[in-house]
């Protein structure tokens, strides 16, 4: 061997052993993880729904983990904010990203404004949960069931309003639904605000006269006599409210709409990490007293894992999508 083939083939065994030295080290951190906090993106204020069921995950992460996981609100923009800043963010396992169904409502509402792909640039780890939403009315409306809600809206349209506590939630296009079944979309309008709390106030107050809701926020007002819940949208009824039917039962036999919660890490996080992250996750939704947890705030465990969340995602954007363009709903 003469010594420039020797030298040649030197530097390919230094490369092959830096890359091999390179990958072994990469598979060990993988297999070590996580050695430092995670941290758990909630794109949205604190107290809210979102917020409440990614702490309660987040504390039992940390015990299955062995780690800190810190959660951080960055609220803003429906959620984009921080799903944006997520998207971005080094895909290592140590950036989580917990959200809900809005997640895969934005895109197809804010189709101009939305800086990062809803899809490709996340990789779904599990789906955790569901909620169904309450249908819920001020009691000074003379409606004690769905079907008399609609006939009240088909007899005097101008005198009902429905609230959102954000556009583009689940609660607003569940109330987009309901008014396309009853043939009265685009006649009753649905007045848009900044979080459930100033929405179920006016609600309550009677400014506005019905609400679809995630249980958590509504529920303390219908068990107060505040509002009137005319049914819940799960598929069965809720045991929180055992005497208010479900949407079904009220003649809506089509009608059924959750709000769901799930994790995501940014995109090319490495598939030992995923795996590690899902096996968590699997592990804290079948924990009864998370279940117990969650029933007590008017959800249930949905795990579903990675592959089955991403079929998931893809057919809920398709019934989104549908609804968005049955109802006419665009951005102003």
């Amino acid at each position: 061997m003469n010594r420039s083939t020797r030298r040649t083939f030197l530097s390919t065994a230094m490369a092959v052993g830096v890359a091999g030295l390179a990958f072994s080290c990469a598979a060990a951190a993988q297999d070590a993880y996580p050695t430092r906090p995670i941290t758990i993106i909630v794109p949205h204020a604190p107290g809210g729904a979102v917020d409440s069921t990614a702490r309660l995950f987040a504390d039992k992460l940390k015990d299955e983990l062995k780690q800190s996981v810190v959660v951080e609100n960055r609220a803003g923009a429906s959620g984009m904010i921080g799903a944006a800043y997520v998207a971005r963010a080094e895909p290592d396992g140590y950036t989580l990203y917990f959200n809900a169904s809005i997640h895969a409502i934005n895109p197809l509402l804010y189709k101009k404004d939305v800086k990062f792909d809803a899809v490709k640039d996340f990789t779904p780890i599990s789906m955790l949960a569901q909620g169904a939403l309450i249908f819920s009315v001020n009691p000074k409306v003379p409606a004690r069931n769905a079907q008399e809600m609609a006939a009240l809206l088909k007899s005097d349209p101008a005198k009902y309003t429905f609230v959102t506590s954000g556009f583009g939630s689940a609660g607003h296009l569940g109330a987009a639904q309901f008014l396309y079944d009853v043939k009265m979309a685009g006649d009753i309008p649905i007045v848009l605000y900044k979080g459930a709390a100033p929405a179920l106030q006016d609600l309550v107050g009677g400014q506005v006269s019905a609400m679809m809701d995630p249980m958590l926020s509504s529920l303390p007002f219908v068990k107060a006599g505040k509002l009137r819940a005319l049914a819940v949208t799960g598929h069965d009824r809720s045991p929180l409210l055992p005497d208010v039917p479900t949407m079904r039962e009220s003649g809506f036999k089509d009608f059924e709409f959750y709000s769901w919660y799930g994790l995501w890490s940014p995109a090319k996080v490495p598939a030992p990490i995923v795996s590690k992250l899902e096996a968590a996750s699997a592990r804290i939704m079948a924990s009864p007293d998370v279940k117990e947890r969650l029933a007590s705030l008017g959800f249930e465990s949905a795990y579903k894992n990675s592959a089955d969340f991403a079929k998931y995602i893809d057919s809920e954007m398709a019934r989104y999508q549908k609804i968005i363009d049955a109802a006419h709903i665009t951005v102003e």
